[in-house]
């Protein structure tokens, strides 16, 4: 008898124990599927936090992209820009330097012209024949120096050929004022519509349209003799191209044209207005 409750207390022992030892092993893993599915919700939410960093900078990505774009074409067009006023100018410097090669050339020619007559007359008189009759009124200025009629004094012709100098010189800015000194001082001198035309030229060689359209200006309005004022209207047309008064500078270059149909500048007003054609029609 008591050996068969010994057994039957050792018999519900060891359901307790395995009940306890089942519990016991229990509770861990219900803690470890808990814990698991914290780490995994964690987890889920690092790659949305990563997911979202990653599409805000594939935007940040693409904004810089479409902003280099946009300043390489802004560099694009700047560059072209700096191509037309290189060439612009180089155009500038080509035509004052032809111009001034041909006054140069006319000036040189002169006093050849004027030797003439002198050789002559020592020839004649190393002859023993009496000299030829000359002409006593004194030589003409140089084309550097004077186009216009009348004689200018030795002080207008110093000051003059000091500023004709440094504009040969590639000095514009000294061109330019010694021009304007001449003008306030010497107004009324025959040199005046030349000073006022490469006064003008001063300026637009150095791409200061607004100022050398108002020199080439005034020589059309206060001069509208001279034999400048032809190249002086031909160069308003150019400034106003410069300035981008198209309609203008077409009407300009017309006027050139039909009031000095034979003269070189009316030839070159034709050229510009069919450059300024071709750049419409492209």
């Amino acid at each position: 008898m008591k050996k068969t409750l010994a057994n039957s207390l050792t018999a519900r022992l060891g359901v307790a124990g395995a009940i306890a030892s089942a519990t016991l092993f229990a509770l861990p893993a219900s803690a470890q599927d808990r814990l698991s599915l914290a780490d995994r919700v964690s987890r889920l939410e690092q790659q949305a936090q990563a997911s979202a960093g990653s599409t805000s900078l594939v935007n940040q990505v693409s904004d810089l992209q479409q902003q280099v774009s946009q300043l390489q074409g802004q560099i694009e067009e700047l560059q072209h820009q700096n191509k037309q006023l290189q060439d612009s100018q180089k155009a500038q410097y080509a035509d004052v330097d032809s111009r001034l090669s041909r006054l140069e050339k006319a000036g040189a020619s002169a006093p050849a012209a004027a030797a003439a007559p002198a050789a002559a007359a020592a020839t004649a008189s190393a002859q023993g024949a009496a000299p030829a009759p000359t002409d006593s009124a004194p030589a003409a200025a140089p084309a550097s120096a004077s186009s216009s009629p009348g004689q200018a004094s030795p002080a207008e012709q110093t000051a003059y050929d000091a500023a004709f100098k440094s504009l040969r010189g590639g000095d514009y800015v000294t061109a330019s004022r010694g021009f304007r000194e001449f003008l306030t001082k010497y107004p009324d001198s025959p040199l005046a519509p030349n000073a006022y035309y490469w006064l003008g030229e001063s300026y637009y060689v150095t791409m200061n349209y607004p100022v050398a359209i108002e020199a080439f200006q005034r020589l059309v309005k206060n001069y509208p003799q001279s034999e400048k004022v032809s190249d002086g209207l031909l160069k308003v047309g150019y400034c106003q191209i410069e300035l981008k008064q198209q309609d203008a500078a077409v009407a300009t270059l017309k006027q050139v044209i039909a009031k000095y149909p034979s003269s070189k500048a009316a030839g070159l007003a034709q050229e510009r207005l069919r450059r300024l054609q071709r750049q419409s029609a492209n």
